[in-house]
């Protein structure tokens, strides 16, 4: 007999680049963790090369009911058989065997659309529904293959993951079925190493990473570790929040690490993309008065819209450095480097204010970063890192986000087009971010 718990809908939108340290030395290794189908979990399975860290079956199952108005589990819903076990999971009814996902099985190979087995969430793990995920520059790069970090393959690739929480290991305490809760890039950590004991989990040597070294969020359903997962409020439009996952953390976490005050100047390189629209706007939430530079007259007047004093046309300025300089008297006191060229990242060390600060946010392959040594030191500036938030940045970032302070200017598409959202990535032709539903 199935015991049913309401609870307080989520609201869904029916309309409408995260960032990887490179390696060093001794180069991080990042673990890719196995998952199990929900179909595969009737008795244990044989010993593999890669042996499951959970313990073999046979399993447990805790089955509630679960209805949300903004949720329906009909994508491929039936009832799944599952045995006497050993291991609890709580659970919504109606959660499928088999779902639809965007897959690839070698590194630039073909991304197939098409379906795969739901996996069993882990002791410690949450199975989000997954409602929207945004793309990321990075989603990418891990397709491409071109950083220096081996991804898991085959991969679901994604990192921006809206949705519900429809089954929860027996460990799991601060989720309940039914909540809404985001599959962010930092998808776990070990906790105890001294990079996650200081705050600094991503840093995290053993770090799981969403679409990346594990599954991510470009299928209907998605793992996380549940005290990674980021807890997103009730009544949140899930379309929306979608890219504050991981652009919008990101950026707010930049801002931090820059050190700029309240009424100083900041420049966003790469203003007009995913990352950049969102950093103007914690930028301006923040006190921050917003240099913009990007290219073209979209996103020209769009930075300007969301509180850019300034945008500078990179491709129709003569003098970048010497613009830049004279239009914040003196130079911005921070740059935030979202762009994902090399070129930005090096006139930033020339323009940014004596005693300010360059934050290298964006990846993009093969590049470096340059400054001339004389004077960098004359000037007494710091070009320095900011890789993604930790979960107190998290929380933060959605704070702004859940009182209005910031927006995400989306486009929402079907999850089957990705590819078509990965060419116009490529080309540079993306303002904004685009957001996939993955019910289409």
């Amino acid at each position: 007999m199935l015991k049913t718990t309401p609870r307080l809908p989520c609201q869904s939108s029916p309309t409408s680049v995260s960032r990887l340290m490179r390696a060093s030395s001794p180069p991080l290794t990042f673990r890719s963790c196995p998952r199990r189908p929900f179909s595969s979990r009737v008795s244990a399975r044989p010993p593999t090369t890669l042996p499951d860290p959970r313990p073999a079956g046979p399993y447990k199952i805790q089955v509630r009911a679960h209805s949300c108005s903004s949720s329906s589990y009909s994508h491929h819903s039936h009832s799944q058989p599952f045995g006497s076990t050993t291991e609890s999971i709580t659970m919504t009814s109606g959660i499928p065997k088999t779902q639809y996902a965007q897959i690839f099985e070698k590194t630039g190979g073909p991304i197939q659309y098409r379906e795969i087995p739901v996996q069993a969430p882990g002791p410690d793990e949450i199975l989000v529904n997954v409602k929207y995920s945004g793309v990321c520059h990075t989603d990418l790069h891990a397709w491409k293959g071109d950083w220096p970090l081996d991804t898991k393959l085959p991969l679901v690739g994604g990192h921006e993951g809206a949705g519900v929480v429809v089954a929860k290991g027996d460990q799991v305490t601060n989720f309940e079925i039914g909540d809404c809760a985001g599959v962010k890039w930092l998808n776990g950590s070990c906790l105890s190493c001294e990079f996650c004991i200081n705050g600094y989990e991503p840093n995290c040597p053993h770090a799981l990473l969403s679409g990346y070294t594990v599954d991510g969020s470009f299928q209907q359903y998605a793992i996380a570790k549940a005290i990674h997962a980021a807890p997103i409020p009730k009544g949140t439009d899930l379309a929306k929040i979608a890219p504050i996952l991981c652009a919008g953390i990101t950026v707010y976490k930049a801002l931090k690490e820059s050190g700029a005050k309240s009424g100083q100047w900041v420049a966003i390189t790469g203003a007009g993309g995913g990352l950049g629209t969102l950093a103007i706007q914690y930028a301006k939430a923040m006190g921050l008065r917003v240099l913009g530079i990007d290219t073209g007259d979209v996103k020209s007047k769009m930075t300007q819209a969301l509180g850019a004093e300034v945008f500078i046309d990179f491709a129709t300025t003569p003098d970048i450095v010497a613009e830049a300089i004279k239009v914040t008297n003196g130079g911005p006191h921070a740059v935030i480097n979202v762009a994902v060229a090399e070129k930005p990242f090096e006139m930033s060390c020339k323009y940014v204010r004596p005693r300010g600060t360059v934050v290298v946010v964006g990846l993009p392959a093969h590049a470096y970063v340059k400054s001339e040594v004389f004077s960098t030191v004359v000037k007494s500036i710091t070009i320095k890192g900011s890789y993604v938030g930790n979960r107190a940045d998290t929380d933060e970032a959605i704070d702004f986000f859940s009182r209005g302070l910031v927006e995400s200017p989306i486009r929402i598409v079907g999850l089957s087009e990705l590819p078509k959202v990965f060419e116009l990535m490529e080309k540079g032709e993306i303002a904004g971010r685009y957001v996939l539903d993955t019910s289409k």
